[in-house]
């Protein structure tokens, strides 16, 4: 199946983040694909990621899907690194790889995925956040103790923010 089946289908960000791993594991460093009105275009200089270019054609749903694609970019060129501290407190900030809405739990009725207090590892998932109803295991990457939960559940957040503040163990 192409990247794109029809007019009003878009490219979600796992198709994404399938060709960026395919360019990595071929050492590509250019991808394009055009299909009717849509056109993405993947640049990198081979050893990183850097984020695609999106072009759509007046089409408002595409246009969303550009900036939401810019944002995820930025999150796949990011190396996966061991939380930043906050300033003025021996505390890391586990921050958002994207935009999208934060969820601590894996459904409405489930137990949330950490409290304060929970003692996590780095492949310890944290929470979810929702992407373009893509949902997206965020993990601790670090080991630590969560000290608090910033975001709130339910609402939007944006990429770089912080979701939990973490004591390093």
């Amino acid at each position: 199946m192409g990247v794109l089946a029809e007019r009003n289908r878009t490219v979600d960000l796992k198709e994404i983040k399938a060709i960026i791993d395919l360019m990595k594991k071929n050492s590509l460093s250019e991808f394009e694909l055009e299909e009717k009105e849509f056109k993405i275009k993947l640049k990198r200089p081979i050893g990183h990621v850097v984020g695609p270019a999106v072009t759509p054609v007046d089409d408002p749903e595409l246009t969303a899907f550009a900036a939401l694609s810019r944002q995820a970019s930025q999150a796949a060129a990011a190396p996966a690194s061991a939380p930043a501290l906050a300033p003025g407190s021996g505390d890391a900030e586990i921050k958002s790889p994207m935009i999208g809405t934060f969820y601590r739990t894996p459904s409405p009725d489930a137990a949330p995925y950490v409290d304060v207090g929970s003692e996590v590892g780095p492949d310890t998932v944290v929470c979810i956040i929702e992407a373009m109803k893509v949902m997206n295991e965020i993990k601790a990457e670090t080991r630590g103790v969560i000290t608090a939960i910033v975001a709130e559940n339910g609402k939007p957040v944006e990429f770089g923010q912080t979701l939990f503040k973490i004591r390093p163990l």
